[in-house]
This record gives structure tokens, C-alpha cells and sequence, in this order.
């Protein structure tokens, strides 16, 4: 008896191998000679790396240079991508390195939105003791001042939907190594927080 696999998983699988099939070929046509090609690469692939790079940056023009320079660098390493891995997880680690090299060396003023970096479903969440309004630039402030090794793995897999298989290849690290990131920078987040939010309360004055 086979397994009930939901429509979506398969739609979804056969997408992913479809579009997996495309970048090989592709890259295949590039590789002999056919530079114009890669354009179809850029097409593809230009929204979600312009839309990393503003994660890390949050800065709309910067983030089109970042990728554009990310580009640049897949074009002229093409030949090392060995197809061991999919094209999009060797295209993401580039330019994730690139744009973590880019933030060291001019950091951003903040980053982007909250996302669920703590699970709502817990009750007393820090996140339900401020305001929409103020939760957001609160929350953006706290991650932008994590260490960029936790900073990194918060925007990856939180603010960028990436899972920790796929964030980890980006980073170059271990499973292991990168969810110990995520526990960390929450447990700092979390402490961040708690001053932040305290140092917003207002000051009731004192009755004479």
C-alpha cells in the first residue's frame, strides 16, 4: 500500500526538481560558451537574493548592489559549482558570505522585521508586552545588536524562511553549530529585550 503523500508535498518536490533541472542546464550552456545564458540565471534568481541582501542591510538600493555583486562573483566561479548540492544552495552561501563580509565592514543602521523570533504560543512571551509599533523597532534594534555569528543565523532562518539544513549550508556550518546559534541569540534576545522594553516604560511621578 503506498503512503498518502499530499498533493502540495509532490507539486512542490517536482517544482524544486524541476527548477533544479533548469539551473543545471543552464549553467551548462554558460560553461560552454554561451554567456548570455546566465541572464536566465539572474532572471530567476534575482528577487530572492535582492531580497536577502535588504534583510541583511535594510537599505533597498544597497541590497540591488549587493546582489548584483553577488552575481558578478557566481558568474566568475561558475566552474565550482560541482552540482553535489543544488544550484541555489551554492548561489545562497555566496552570496551569504558576500553580504557578511559586506555588513562587517559597513553595518547597517537596522535589520529587518520581527518575524516569530519567539514562539507566541508560550505563555508571558516578550513580544505580547509591547505594542505593534513599538515590538518592531524594539526587536530590530535587539538583533542588530546580537554578535554578527548569532545575527546571521537570526536573519537566515527567521527573517529569510530559510530552514536550518539550508541555513547551515549557506553559512558553512553544521546543523549542530547552527541551531545552537538560534538557541543562543534567542536567550540574548530575550535579555535584550527585557532592558529595552523596561528603559520604554513610562515614569509615573511621584505623589506629593
Amino acid at each position: 500500500m503506498q503512503p498518502d503523500i499530499p498533493r502540495g508535498s509532490l507539486t512542490r518536490h517536482a517544482g524544486q526538481a524541476r527548477a533544479r533541472l533548469d539551473d543545471q542546464a543552464v549553467v551548462a550552456r554558460v560553461l560552454a560558451g554561451e554567456t548570455s545564458a546566465f541572464a536566465l540565471i539572474v532572471q530567476r534568481w534575482q528577487g530572492p537574493l535582492v531580497n536577502l541582501a535588504y534583510r541583511f542591510c535594510r537599505d533597498r538600493s544597497r541590497a540591488q548592489d549587493m546582489a548584483q555583486e553577488a552575481f558578478l562573483r557566481a558568474f566568475r566561479g561558475l566552474s565550482k559549482w560541482r552540482g553535489e548540492a543544488a544550484f541555489s544552495t551554492w548561489l545562497y552561501a555566496l552570496a551569504t558570505n558576500l553580504y557578511r563580509s559586506e555588513i562587517r565592514r559597513i553595518p547597517p543602521e537596522g535589520v529587518g522585521g520581527p518575524g516569530d523570533v519567539f514562539d507566541e504560543s508560550q505563555p508571558g512571551s516578550l513580544e505580547e508586552a509591547a505594542s505593534s509599533d513599538d515590538r518592531d523597532r524594539v526587536v530590530r534594534r535587539a538583533v542588530q545588536s546580537l554578535p554578527a555569528k548569532y545575527r546571521e543565523a537570526v536573519i537566515l532562518f527567521y527573517f529569510h524562511d530559510m530552514d536550518i539544513a539550508l541555513a547551515a549550508r549557506s553559512l558553512g556550518l553544521p546543523e549542530g553549530t547552527v541551531k545552537a546559534r538560534l538557541s543562543r541569540a534567542r536567550d540574548l534576545l530575550r535579555q535584550k529585550l527585557v532592558t529595552m522594553l523596561e528603559s520604554q516604560e513610562p515614569k509615573v511621578p511621584h505623589a506629593t
